[in-house]
């Protein structure tokens, strides 16, 4: 379908990339049917519009998403951006759904002066890392870029070497590496942020020109998958090293420096200082030793809230009949998602999280005798099973403590299902007919788990806090009743996901910096500001021109008021 995101009707400057360019408006709410001819879409932007066809000039898909609701008649739904030669006019009519298209463009905030006196330093190579470091890149400060892990390549195969053979490189897996945990995910690149500066649109730009598919700039749920994302982040790479950029592996930051409440440098595992006065803090969420240095140096962190639960694994086909019915299986749709919430009666939320359609469950843990599951898609999404987490809110009134209790409560019940998966890295699990009836599992059913190295038939009651089971055993009847089949005998419950998101949020002010550290820039998930690839690298956007604007000693711009 990349084929209709662009129709140029005559030589036009309209770019897809870069956002508008020439005047345009924008239409939203064209309703088609799944299966109409090119040629409908433009002739519903003339009767919408109400003008003849040579007064159009080119129009672009914004967004295309699908109307579900009547499942026999499932219908796209349209946002397009189009160019007229009487824009004025047509918006003085005052048309239903016709306003002018913001200007997405991206522009920088800062260049580097030419006697650049230091180079900032990037700690993390995942979503927010990379572009914390691509955006500086290409403002001219050639940043240093420090992952402790293994380049991306390097790293699937230090990744499989636990999925195949039970082997764990802690400091080269799921968790740790170039691209970061969402390269072991479903590559989904939609998120909830309020994003008044379009900065998302930047990152949907980067990645096309990084090789994603074109569609991402229009489908209404992109997604890249695995497979893809590793030759993107390796592309994105060689763009940083081309503009100046230094990108370090294997160089685990063992310290900060800190000295009269400001950054100094970096102390890495192998001793080596580098200077600097602008660090960005991109670890991610499971970067517990570094949580644990950054506490250490007094740097203010708030223990913040997170969710714990299971993986559950459904047939994908009985997922896309309960929501596309008779459109089951048709591949302008895709395989079908969903999204889930069920407020028990003991006053826990229970919902659904990365979802994976078509997808696997995978091994995710970064510290040994541990077992942490995760779901991931390549962007086919064609694997039997759908996959997704049914997680539990917590706040920090659950694991009292100090501002690291967030991270023992995780361990806990991380070592506690390598206990139930028989302590070989395999996962307890459990079919959801015995579980709701509060027996152990002593073999499988209909459902094939797709966790590797594999799973053990167990009792998962006693894999999470009572609350947490009491909660999740009210909520598969509930979702049941949502999606026919979730609540099926033979759906498998694989324990335990607790790296939903960071345990901690290393605070920061207005100026991006950490609150009590001047030059220490805490940013996306890790810092506790993001819940996604998405929203780390907006994050990681906004943090590099923060970063570029005190190195340039400009100010940074006021919020708009409507910014998150």
């Amino acid at each position: 379908m990349a084929g209709i995101y662009q129709h140029s009707l005559q030589p036009t400057t309209l770019t897809c990339l870069s956002g508008r360019i020439a005047p345009m408006l924008r239409l939203t709410e064209i309703r088609l049917p799944l299966a109409h001819p090119a040629d409908d879409l433009q002739a519903s932007i003339l009767k919408r519009l109400g003008i003849a066809a040579d007064e159009l000039t080119a129009y672009s898909i914004f967004r295309r998403g699908h109307d579900a609701r009547k499942k026999n008649a499932i219908m796209f739904v349209y946002t397009v951006d189009v160019e007229v030669k009487n824009e004025a006019a047509l918006l003085k009519k005052k048309i239903p759904h016709v306003t002018q298209a913001p200007d997405m463009r991206y522009r920088v905030v800062a260049q580097a002066p030419a006697n650049l006196s230091e180079r900032p330093v990037v700690i993390g190579t995942g979503p927010c890392g990379i572009f914390a470091g691509l955006l500086l890149a290409q403002m001219g400060f050639k940043p240093i870029i420090l992952e402790r892990g293994n380049p991306v390549r390097e790293r699937t195969k230090d990744t499989w070497g636990l999925w195949r053979k039970g082997k764990l490189n802690p400091e080269s897996n799921v968790q740790f590496g170039e691209g970061g945990a969402g390269t072991f995910s479903d590559g989904k690149l939609y998120s909830g942020i309020k994003d008044p500066k379009f900065y998302g649109r930047k990152v949907m730009a980067e990645f096309v020109k990084a090789g994603a598919p074109e569609e991402i700039l229009y489908v209404s749920k992109p997604h890249i998958g695995t497979f893809r994302l590793v030759g993107m982040v390796e592309q994105m790479r060689h763009e940083m090293e081309a503009l100046g950029a230094e990108i370090r592996f294997q160089s685990r930051v063992e310290d900060i420096e800190i000295v009269d409440g400001e950054v100094q440098g970096v102390v890495l595992a192998n001793g080596e200082r580098i200077a600097s006065k602008h660090v960005v803090l991109a670890v991610g969420h499971s970067a517990r030793d570094t949580f644990e240095m950054l506490h250490r140096r007094g740097v203010y962190m708030e223990a913040k809230p997170f969710a714990i639960g299971f993986r559950i694994e459904h047939p994908q086909s009985m997922i896309d009949r309960a929501r596309l019915g008779a459109n089951a299986g048709n591949e302008l749709l895709g395989a079908a998602d969903y999204k889930l919430v069920h407020h028990a009666s003991n006053g826990r939320a229970v919902y659904s999280f990365c979802m994976c359609p078509g997808g696997t469950v995978v091994a995710a843990t970064s510290e040994e005798g541990r077992v942490v599951t995760n779901g991931m898609s390549q962007y086919s999404r064609n694997e039997r099973n759908a996959n997704s987490g049914i997680v539990v809110s917590i706040t920090p009134d659950d694991y009292p403590g100090d501002v690291l209790a967030g991270v023992e409560f995780q361990r806990k019940w991380e070592s506690r299902a390598f206990e139930l998966g028989g302590k070989n890295y395999s996962a307890p699990a459990q079919r959801v007919g015995d579980f709701l009836a509060g027996r152990p599992s002593t073999a499988l059913g209909e459902v094939v788990p797709s966790y590797t190295p594999g799973v053990t038939p167990t009792d998962l009651s006693t894999a999470l806090p009572d609350y947490a089971i009491a909660a999740i055993r009210e909520a598969l009847p509930a979702f049941g009743k949502q999606i026919k089949g979730f609540d099926m005998d033979d759906a498998l419950l694989t324990g335990v996901e607790t790296r939903t998101s960071s345990p901690v949020r290393v605070k920061r002010g207005d100026d991006y910096q950490s609150i009590n550290i001047k030059g220490l820039y805490p940013a996306g998930e890790g810092a506790g500001y993001a819940g996604g690839i998405l929203s780390a690298a907006v994050d990681g956007i906004e943090v590099a021109e923060a970063v570029a604007l005190d190195m340039t000693g400009a100010s940074l711009p006021e919020k708009p008021a409507d910014a998150g």
